[in-house]
């Protein structure tokens, strides 16, 4: 349970989602050369939530609760946020900054503002600074970014995910952060906020592609660097009278070294590996047509983790594990009413070394979970959501867990 906790953390840590998906289009000033922005949201959910007690629900890198049942006043997959953007145009370049800060309405515990809560008199919350970046480029040529901004991988699954305006997954609804998880780990890995320089091309008959260089990430003993992460993506998307859509892919890879001299749990040959590549590709669709929209969305790794961008991404011994997963989502919109049900799962392979053992651990297998949701517009800034998510983690042994959650709030946006 300790791992399972630690897995949480780690995840909740990183998750800020995204720069702004919003109903209306922020509050625009010109100043002088300059046009300023400012955008964000506030939400809150009650979530109920019931958790598997059973004697064999230990699974480590499983996302279900176990334990007791718990209520929660709380954020969901969003925190709340407040984005500050100013662009202008300066010797024939489009130039431009922004600055993201997140804060959520729950009390935070030390380990972070967006790790496990602190539901206790006298807490307060926290803000993460998630967002700072600067942007420059032409309409001719493209656009380069510098600074920390989301992520290439995964950033359309979860910019897609219907859970984005809800709560989803909840983890730790006894003493909530300030995210939920919506599918993360749950049907994709979660794309993040990363250090980058990146560089995307103008868009061509709908066409566009980034790539960036990223700062690398550490894995267990792995913390030692001598190269960039690296992160490549296209897409298409087009409109027409009735069928409107969108197709993506992305791919990413990281060489993770373990630091001379470091010591670790002996290996099935007597070592542990000095380093690995881990490496992952993605895709999904999506299309609408009239009041429906649907969204089919997978990705595949091998030393990629699961949940985070390296997470459980090796055993003990640095052999690598493969993961993948995906979802499935269908929404259908009338009037301010939409309705929604997405499916989606993570698996996580066992390495080499751990498949010849006669012994399976309680390392997680695959993590799944169904989703309903109903998402109310009582005006163009404001929705009303309510949400049933039924969550499932099993391990390689026998093991597994099972959460049920519901979900009852709103979500305004400026």
């Amino acid at each position: 349970m300790q791992t399972r906790s630690k897995l949480l953390f780690a995840v909740s840590a990183a998750i800020a989602i995204m720069p702004m998906t919003r109903a209306v289009a922020g509050i625009d000033v010109t100043a002088g050369d300059w046009k300023l922005d400012f955008s964000g949201n506030v939400n809150a959910f009650y979530v109920g939530t019931t958790c598997d007690d059973g004697p064999n629900a230990a699974v480590t890198g499983g996302l279900a609760c176990t334990g007791d049942k718990s209520a929660a006043v709380r954020n969901g997959l969003l925190p709340a946020a407040f984005v500050f953007s100013a662009t202008t145009r300066q010797d024939n370049l489009d130039i431009g900054v922004t600055i993201g800060m997140y804060p959520g309405i729950n009390s935070s515990a030390a380990q972070g503002v967006n790790g496990a809560g602190q539901p206790s008199a006298l807490a307060t919350p926290g803000i993460d600074a998630r967002q700072a970046f600067l942007t420059f480029g032409d309409a001719s040529w493209g656009t380069v970014k510098m600074g920390r901004d989301i992520g290439l991988f995964g950033k359309d699954a979860i910019l897609d995910d219907m859970t984005l305006l809800g709560v989803g997954s909840s983890t730790n609804n006894a003493a909530p952060g300030n995210t939920s998880l919506g599918r993360i780990g749950l049907g994709y890995i979660y794309t993040d906020w990363e250090p980058q320089i990146t560089y995307t091309t103008p868009t061509f008959s709908g066409f566009s592609v980034s790539a960036g260089v990223f700062q690398p990430l550490d894995s267990g003993i792995y913390t030692k660097h001598t190269s960039p992460q690296l992160q490549i993506g296209g897409s298409y998307a087009w409109s027409g009278s009735a069928l409107t859509g969108k197709v993506w892919v992305d791919f990413v890879t990281q060489q993770l070294q373990a630091p001379t001299g470091t010591a670790g749990t002996t290996g099935t040959d007597g070592t542990i590996a000095s380093s690995f590549t881990g490496n992952g590709v993605d895709g999904g669709i999506k299309l609408g047509y009239a009041g429906f929209e649907g969204v089919l969305y997978g990705y595949s790794g091998s030393g990629l983790g699961t949940t985070g961008l390296y997470i459980l991404a090796t055993s003990a011994s640095g052999q690598k594990r493969d993961s993948d997963g995906g979802y499935v989502q269908a929404t259908y919109k009338i009037n301010k009413l939409k309705l929604g049900l997405s499916y989606g799962m993570s698996e996580l392979k066992q390495a080499s070394d751990e498949r010849a053992s006669l012994y399976p651990t309680d390392l997680l297998k695959r993590n799944s979970s169904v989703v309903g949701g109903v998402y109310y517009s009582l005006t163009k800034s404001l929705t009303l959501v309510g949400e049933y998510i039924h969550t499932k983690a099993d391990a390689w042994n026998g093991d597994s867990a099972t959460e049920k959650d519901y979900a009852l709030g709103a979500i305004l946006f400026f």
